[in-house]
């Protein structure tokens, strides 16, 4: 368990946060880049503090669940952005959902309040059989997939589909390999469901040929319809498709 305090909240479009973790007790994180997950805990609105979980194994879940819920964190897992050992920072960037407990606290968190993480690993694991990569996801897997294309290869040959709330959303700065093809999808003021434009674009696209692995994450529709399609409809074997559900449309996390 690392115990943190937020440095800086930083506004990067409508649909997007950055805020900046740090404190001396990073020097206990191991950046392993790529889509380096973590169990973010933050205090609900009106706790006068942040009651972090004293066992620093998989444990801690019991120990949170034995709090009353007046004394209990929020418990949510993001991807680390950006690391700077050498300041003692991370940056997890939030995807703007409506109300949800995370988004609120993004919304009002300022340097000072406490924060804590608790290091999960990765999941982007691409086979040494890949020839090239799809990487597909909505706005909640944006920042995995940046992190992922700001870290690969030189070589690295990929098909990227990110599908966000707005076309203000969109960046005109990702870092990425040459052999990369970036494709942004915007929902603007349609009422698609979130992951439905990304889903149908994988759908209709004309793939690269070559055996290739897949890292898709967002809505569950979207992860579940991506490993689908892949499979029934172009005869991708399983184990190259990593897939992710990090949320369902219409319903809440538990708390």
């Amino acid at each position: 368990m690392i115990t943190l305090e937020v440095r800086g909240n930083t506004k990067l479009t409508p649909g997007f946060s950055t805020i900046t973790l740090g404190g001396p007790e990073l020097e206990h994180l191991k950046p392993t880049g790529f889509d380096q997950t973590v169990r973010l805990f933050f205090p609900r609105e009106g706790q006068d503090r942040l009651r972090m979980p004293k066992l620093s194994s998989e444990a801690w879940m019991a120990e949170i669940l034995l709090l009353p819920k007046s004394r209990r964190p929020w418990v949510r897992n993001f991807t680390i952005r950006r690391a700077r050992p050498e300041l003692g920072e991370v940056d997890i960037e939030f995807a703007l959902h409506d109300d949800t407990p995370a988004s609120a606290w993004a919304r009002r968190a300022r340097p000072g309040d406490p924060a804590g993480i608790f290091d999960m690993g990765v999941t982007y694991l691409p086979p040494a059989h890949a020839e090239w990569q799809l990487l597909a996801g909505d706005e909640s897997a944006v920042p995995a997939i940046l992190a992922i294309l700001e870290h690969a290869p030189a070589a690295l040959a990929a098909e990227v589909f990110l599908e966000v709330p707005g076309t203000a959303d969109i960046r005109a700065d990702v870092t990425a390999p040459e052999g990369v093809q970036v494709r942004w999808l915007a929902r603007g003021g349609s009422d698609a469901l979130p992951g439905r434009l990304a889903l149908d674009a994988v759908k209709k696209s004309s793939l690269r040929p070559g055996r290739f692995y897949t890292w898709v994450a967002g809505e569950a529709g979207l992860a579940t319809g991506v490993r689908r399609h892949l499979v029934q409809d172009r005869g991708v074997p399983k184990p190259d498709i990593a897939f992710f559900g990090y949320w369902r449309h219409g319903r809440s996390s538990p708390g």
